[in-house]
């Protein structure tokens, strides 16, 4: 077997395991949410426990859910990037969904602005993957609040996830802005990690093409609510 072929099998044992993994991460998340709506925050000594694992096990869902995104566009010829027209209403409710139980359990107020009748052309699971991950990313950050906010504006889809936290450190605004630029960052949002989640949403991005333009992240704080804010630009 040449170095090729033991590269790519390696690669598909790698994805196979991450994909079992994700299944399995998938049941306790979905396990967890349960748990907390039959609870209720009355339930003072277990209830912030149970939020905590669930927000740990979205993340864990989220980086592996990437990973596999990313291998299947580096491990085939063909990768199944599927843009349709969606509303916005559609994309808004799928990730509200997503998001709900963390966010009632950690009392943190979701405010949604958006024209729900506005159609786009993307590919809607991707685009809910990343958007939900900011969503979770900032869940963890923000005092009480996060805004998602969609609009067209110059010939693009802006769709923003902004909270109400101490907002991005300048060092990190700087590293991030070296990574979309295609450097190593090594940052993932404001943590130290390999900065997955920033290198995933970049792709997803870059992926939507119109008329010789291309999407884009980028990180800057202030927005609506005064803290950090992760911004996604489709064409």
């Amino acid at each position: 077997m040449d170095d090729t072929a033991h590269s790519q099998d390696l690669l598909l044992f790698l994805a196979s395991t991450a994909h079992d993994m994700k299944n399995s991460i998938s049941v306790l998340s979905g396990t967890l949410e349960r748990l907390l709506v039959e609870s209720g925050p009355q339930n003072s000594t277990a209830y912030p426990h149970m939020a905590q694992m669930l927000y740990q096990t979205r993340r864990l869902n989220d980086n592996l859910m990437q990973l596999l995104a990313l291998y299947k566009r580096v491990g085939t010829p063909e990768y199944p990037f599927d843009v349709q027209p969606i509303e916005a209403g559609q994309l808004v409710e799928q990730v509200v969904a997503l998001g709900r139980v963390l966010l009632e359990a950690k009392g943190i107020a979701l405010e949604v602005e958006a024209d729900r009748d506005l159609i786009w052309h993307l590919d809607e699971d991707l685009v809910v993957g990343v958007v939900s991950h900011a969503v979770n990313n900032a869940a963890h950050y923000t005092r009480d609040r996060i805004r998602l906010a969609l609009r067209a504006t110059g010939g693009l889809l802006e769709i923003r996830v902004e909270d109400n936290g101490d907002g991005y450190p300048q060092a990190l605004l700087d590293a991030g802005a070296a990574g979309l630029n295609g450097a190593a960052s090594g940052i993932d949002f404001r943590t130290n990690s390999a900065g997955l989640g920033l290198y995933f949403s970049r792709e997803v991005a870059r992926m939507h093409r119109h008329r010789g333009r291309e999407g884009s992240v980028r990180l800057e704080n202030g927005g609506a609510l005064g803290g950090g804010c992760f911004i996604l630009n489709l064409p």
